[in-house]
């Protein structure tokens, strides 16, 4: 079982929160297959860039999407690392049996 750091820890609750909000959920799915710039993102999830720009930040902040510039466009795409730190969490759940309860404070 992996115990994971204060640093580490910090990134997977940023990550867990940034999953928690519907419209970052649909952009990363538009992420899954291809990088997308801010444009495209805008006109597929139909929203203005400045509510999109407020949910990109927080996928940043998380590390779950990655950016770069081209030309006055910013195209972002998966960090699939940190999904993969993400789903290491989770699985040391798949590990647990069910627990009984203890009967020593009866």
């Amino acid at each position: 079982m992996v115990i994971a750091t204060s640093n580490s820890s910090s990134t997977i609750l940023l990550g867990f929160r940034a999953l928690s909000d519907p419209i970052r959920l649909q952009v990363l799915s538009l992420l899954k297959t291809q990088e997308l710039c801010v444009c495209d993102l805008c006109e597929k999830l139909e929203i203005n860039q400045s509510k999109l720009s407020f949910h990109l930040k927080n996928l940043k902040d998380a590390q779950l999407v990655k950016s770069r510039q081209k030309g006055r466009w910013i195209y972002y795409r998966l960090n699939s690392s940190q999904f993969a730190l993400l789903e290491n969490y989770l699985s040391q759940y798949q590990q647990i049996k069910d627990i009984l309860p203890t009967s020593s404070c009866e």
